[in-house]
């Protein structure tokens, strides 16, 4: 599909929407395009960590709620910005051509659990990737087995099963089986209130102008076809929680 009748068809689908200024706790939720980027200088807070100040605040009321059940909530990751996802994404596509993989293979291989540069959540300060502070020396920290029944990580799942909407953060890759895009990832979580609005704002960009504009190593072999699929694959085949 052209990218043109592409953008047209979902500008007309309702993926264009107005970006009314809305405030939640005091705090605008209509961002600079170069924020929805990881190109701005957004206000942080956090300690170990950075996040809105919204998100922050009900991040550390979950951080508490569950060190009084014996959870210690720990943050590997919090905000990055594009600088940072584009050396995450280049030494792994660096390694896998090292590994005799080829550059569409690589890509392929990267976006199973990591994102193209100026498209990550992570850009928006609303999302945290989260294990049980008690394990760390735990080894592939951020695997989907550490979180399994008998492992490191299984009562800090079901401590967030049964809690964390109540804090109002969501889990964003699930392990429906029928979800395409990023596979299962148990300890990432958003906090609902804003990044809804922030997906909803970023479903307004030109989506092939932000990748191929890029000079990240390999942005060249993104066709319209694999950005496309991408998209809707990896940026909206989410939790539907987190959609609304």
């Amino acid at each position: 599909m052209k990218r043109r009748r592409f953008i047209n068809i979902t500008l007309g689908s309702g993926m264009a929407i107005s970006l009314a200024p809305n405030l939640i706790f005091g705090q605008s939720t209509v961002l600079e395009s170069s924020e929805l980027l990881g190109k701005g200088s957004p206000t942080l807070y956090g300690n170990g960590f950075q996040l809105r100040k919204s998100a922050h605040d009900a991040f550390v009321k979950m951080q508490a709620a569950a060190l009084k059940d014996g959870i210690k909530i720990h943050v590997v990751s919090s905000y990055r910005n594009y600088a940072h996802q584009k050396r995450i994404w280049e030494r792994k596509y660096e390694a896998n051509l090292a590994n005799g993989l080829t550059p569409i293979e690589s890509i392929y291989k990267i976006i199973e659990y990591s994102t193209i540069p100026g498209t990550s959540r992570h850009h928006w300060g609303t999302d945290i990737d989260i294990v049980d502070g008690r394990f760390l020396n735990t080894p592939n920290l951020l695997s989907e087995d550490n979180f399994n029944k008998d492992q490191p990580f299984y009562e800090l799942k079901l401590w967030l099963d049964a809690h964390a909407k109540s804090f109002d953060f969501y889990i964003v890759y699930t392990n429906d089986p029928q979800r395409k895009g990023f596979k299962y990832e148990p300890w990432h979580f958003s906090y609902r209130p804003l990044s809804c609005e922030y997906l909803k704002q970023y479903q307004n960009l030109d989506i092939f102008k932000v990748i191929q504009g890029e000079d990240f190593k390999g942005a060249n072999k993104l066709s319209d076809k694999v950005i496309q699929a991408y998209y809707k694959e990896h940026i909206l085949d989410i939790n539907p929680e987190l959609l609304a």
